[in-house]
């Protein structure tokens, strides 16, 4: 019970010195209606202006007093009852302490139901007119109506009724009720932060445990008042001291509190060993939550195996508590193994006994397939139990797993209801989902304002998942405005909180350019988060060494890595190994590229079709190399189809060669679409289609394909298949040459020089792209221009010249320019056969090399019949 007047009787004396100090002080309140402070505060509702007002005291003589002291006594020993009786006549009485002691009564429920709304009631009454409890019915009305319990809340009412217990100097805890109002203000209340910490240290200075904590907590980080760590050191302590001389007498809820002073957020700092110690003196003075409690803290921080003792000690003397928490325990063990069980026993047991939070905790097991448990269809049916009872956990679980359909079937309109639901409870997982739903636009139209706002809350409670969603979208810039250094600050914060995808993230950030910076940080990240276990990590750790991004390329490290992305069931490692396999294949590393196309990778397939069909790396093997042509093209491979073709065409299998093209042309490879062009315009190995030919030959040109723009150019230069046009041969040639192409600077430079064609002749242009040609390396333009300065018919001769371009074109194997010399050599020994032989010359000549082997044509091409020979062969571009 509340002390009243120093717990001394009531006796006359005291009312009437109480009267006539709450009468001087009413005085004034009643006229303003404002608070002695100042006015912190609207006045007073009308209707309850009868509490602040001076009033003429109930008439009650000594034997009156000796009525309520009896009463008084009666509730003290436990007769409720019979104190209840005593009380009910000194209320018709209309006598205040009466209606106070029966207050007291309904408000703690004894004797009678709980009925805080009575209670309330009767407050009222009491402190209507004055008396020596005017200000204990006001200090307990104020906290009623303070915390909203049995009245609805009202902020300005408690305001005034704490002020008015305060005035009484009660040596009870106004100041701090009070002071807690006022620290951040209320509806209708102004905060006065300043008038908070005098009422706080009023209080603290006598010793009140709630004022000691309180400043304890407003200078810790994040309170109200000046951060000063020392300080609310020195205030926890005090708190502690007092908290510990009460658990000395047997207080058991001093015990628990100063446990919680000693938790990981607790104003002591994080001390397992002292938290547990206070657990096991409540749980040895025979409180059952500490027991549990005591056993929940030694299973995650100290001794395991004690702790399951004591769970299940109290799990087995009836607490729910230690029941769900056992179950838990035994699902998710630090160490050792789960024990999925005596788990789901105790679980069970505690669902029997009402516990909701063993519902949800056996459902997500079950869903989950934690610890061996796997039944969807009973998890579902535990968590929608849990939900309909609105368990925050529940909804959020439920949300999640109808979203992301990776359990059940996805319903993100049901998910997001859930989702909801659960954020409106103040879940933070619920509310980052909602966010990222949101975000993304699934189970709801998009909101990315609202996404955002709700990320950033969940991102405040400490969701490193809201934090990482949040700083990608910041960095993505697509759905939310583009803001690097926002995006790159949550990255790093979710990374710090242990969220290895955001490291992955942030690395592969400074990989893809998304931030700016040095890419071996990328690699950095990348690597730690990798050797986290992050699968994802890996595969990007490999991609990278096979590209060379921000570390040399390395394809033996990124076959390593991706390995590792592989054995850790990462779903795109197979596909990036199976590339990395065909690089190394490239690279010459046959068995590699097997391993590859043994995948099923459809390009490393195709390649070790080619390797074989060359001879390149293999022996040369034309079955196999069908074989593994034909198993990419199955597998939809246009480059397989495209080289399938030309091996069927040059076998003389025209229908099997233009199917394949015709597969390849339908998958969009450029290629084919020139080559099987070129075969219709022409009507080579297919019946003539020059529509089909033109159509196609100008797809691929369009596509990038200077040979098929070549073709073009040949196609109205020569008038093959169409009319000679020299506008529409000269623009495809020239794209040709645009192209990269150095043939068709050639076969232009040449036309350009005959002027036999639909180009008309412009010797000086043709000249200029020849000597382009040439000077590129190209063996044609190099025969042509040889025989044009041995002929000096379009230019100047010069023999000399044109000695250096054939030969530079036959040491190429240029076959006109290897016969233009051997015709040569032939003329000067009075010859007129055996080419063979003159050929056999050459080779001996080019392998002599250098100097020596130009003036011996030279010396060759100084006859005048054999230079006329050599001019008179006809030389291929």
């Amino acid at each position: 019970m509340e002390p009243i007047a120093n717990r001394t009787r009531l006796i006359p004396s005291l009312r009437f010195t109480a009267a006539i100090t709450l009468s001087a002080w009413l005085a004034g309140c009643a006229i303003s209606q404002e608070s002695p402070d100042g006015g912190h505060a609207g006045p007073v509702p009308a209707e309850y202006s009868s509490w602040f007002e001076v009033d003429i005291e109930a008439p009650m003589d000594g034997y009156d007093w000796d009525r309520i002291n009896a009463a008084q006594d009666t509730i003290a020993q436990g007769r409720y009852d019979e104190a209840i009786e005593q009380l009910q006549p000194l209320m018709e009485m209309g006598f205040p302490p009466a209606f106070y002691e029966m207050g007291k009564l309904y408000e703690r429920g004894q004797g009678v139901e709980v009925d805080r709304v009575e209670a309330a009631r009767l407050y009222g009454k009491a402190i209507e007119r004055p008396s020596p409890i005017h200000g204990h019915a006001s200090l307990n009305l104020g906290r009623l109506y303070l915390e909203g319990r049995g009245v609805e809340r009202n902020d300005v009412l408690a305001y005034y009724l704490l002020w008015q217990a305060k005035e009484a100097d009660l040596d009870r805890n106004a100041e701090v009720l009070l002071a807690r109002l006022l620290a951040e203000g209320g509806e209708g209340v102004e905060a006065d932060p300043e008038l908070a910490h005098r009422l706080y240290s009023e209080a603290a200075a006598r010793g009140e445990p709630d004022a000691l904590e309180a400043l304890a907590e407003a200078h810790a980080p994040g309170g109200w008042l000046e951060q000063d760590p020392a300080r609310s050191m020195d205030y926890a302590q005090r708190y502690a001291d007092i908290l510990e001389n009460e658990a000395a007498q047997g207080d058991v809820n001093a015990m628990l509190q100063l446990a919680s002073l000693h938790s990981e957020d607790g104003l002591l700092g994080d001390q397992p060993n002292q938290r547990i110690h206070w657990l096991q003196q409540a749980a040895e003075a025979g409180d059952l939550d500490a027991l549990a409690r005591a056993g929940r803290d030694l299973t995650r921080d100290g001794d395991r195996q004690q702790g399951l003792e004591l769970l299940e000690d109290a799990a087995s003397q009836g607490s729910v508590d230690a029941m769900t928490h056992l179950g838990q325990a035994l699902l998710e063990p630090d160490t050792g193994r789960p024990e999925p069980v005596r788990a789901e026993r105790w679980l069970r047991e505690a669902i029997e006994a009402g516990s909701t939070d063993a519902r949800v905790i056996l459902g997500r097991a079950l869903v989950e397939g934690q610890a061996g448990l796997n039944d969807l269809p009973r998890g579902m049916g535990l968590l929608e139990q849990a939900a309909e009872q609105d368990h925050p956990l529940a909804l959020a679980q439920l949300g999640s797993l109808y979203l992301d359909d990776e359990r059940v079937a996805g319903q993100p309109y049901i998910a997001v209801d859930y989702l909801e639901r659960s954020h409106e409870l103040g879940h933070p997982w619920a509310t980052e989902q909602l966010g990222g739903a949101l975000l993304e636009g699934r189970g709801t139209a998009p909101d990315p304002t609202r996404a955002e706002e709700l990320l950033e809350q969940a991102a405040e409670r400490g969701q490193s998942g809201a934090m990482r969603i949040l700083g990608s979208a910041y960095l993505a810039g697509e759905v939310l405005p583009y803001d690097p250094v926002r995006g790159r600050e949550l990255l790093e914060h979710a990374a710090q909180a242990g969220d290895t995808t955001a490291l992955t993230q942030l690395g592969e950030a400074y990989l893809d350019g998304s931030l700016d910076g040095d890419p071996r940080e990328g690699i950095r990240l990348v690597t730690q988060a990798a050797h986290e276990g992050d699968a994802y990590a890996m595969v990007v750790l490999g991609r990278a060494y096979r590209h060379g991004e921000g570390v040399e390329r390395d394809l033996a490290e990124a076959n390593r890595w991706l390995t590792r992305a592989q054995e850790a069931g990462h779903e795109s490692a197979d596909d990036a190994l199976t590339y990395v396999q065909r690089d190394l294949g490239a690279q010459g590393d046959i068995q590699a590229l097997v391993a590859a196309a043994e995948d099923g990778h459809p390009g490393a397939m195709a390649d070790l079709g080619r390797a074989f069909l060359d001879g390149e790396g293999v022996e040369r093997d034309q079955s196999r190399a069908e074989y593994w042509l034909g198993q990419a093209h199955q597998a939809g491979h246009a480059g397989a189809a495209a080289s399938l073709g030309r091996l069927y065409m040059d076998r003389g299998d025209d229908a099997t060669g233009v199917e394949y093209l015709e597969a390849a042309v339908a998958r969009g490879h450029t290629g084919a679409r020139a080559n099987l062009g070129e075969a219709y315009l022409t009507g080579n190995h297919v019946e003539q289609d020059i529509d089909r030919g033109l159509e196609l030959l100008q797809q691929a040109a369009d596509a990038g394909m200077p040979n098929a723009a070549f073709a073009l150019g040949e196609a109205y230069q020569h008038g093959e298949g169409v009319e000679q046009n020299a506008e529409e041969a000269e623009r495809w040639y020239q794209q040709a040459i645009d192209g990269g192409a150095d043939y068709a600077t050639a076969a232009l430079g040449l036309a350009l020089m005959r002027g036999d064609g639909a180009i008309a002749q412009d010797v000086e242009r043709g000249h200029e792209l020849l000597l382009t040609a040439a000077e590129q390396g190209h063996p044609g333009a190099q025969a042509s221009l040889g025989r044009e300065y041995l002929r000096g018919v379009t230019v100047e001769r010069d023999p000399e010249r044109g000695a250096d371009y054939l030969y530079e074109a036959a040491s190429q194997g240029h076959h006109s320019a290897r016969l233009a010399l051997a015709e040569a050599y032939l003329t000067s020994r009075g010859l007129q056969a055996n080419q063979e032989q003159a050929l056999l010359w050459l080779d001996n000549v080019f392998e002599s090399e250098g100097q020596l082997a130009v003036e011996t044509l030279r010396q060759l091409l100084s006859d005048e019949e054999a230079i006329a020979a050599a001019g008179e062969v006809e030389v291929e571009e």
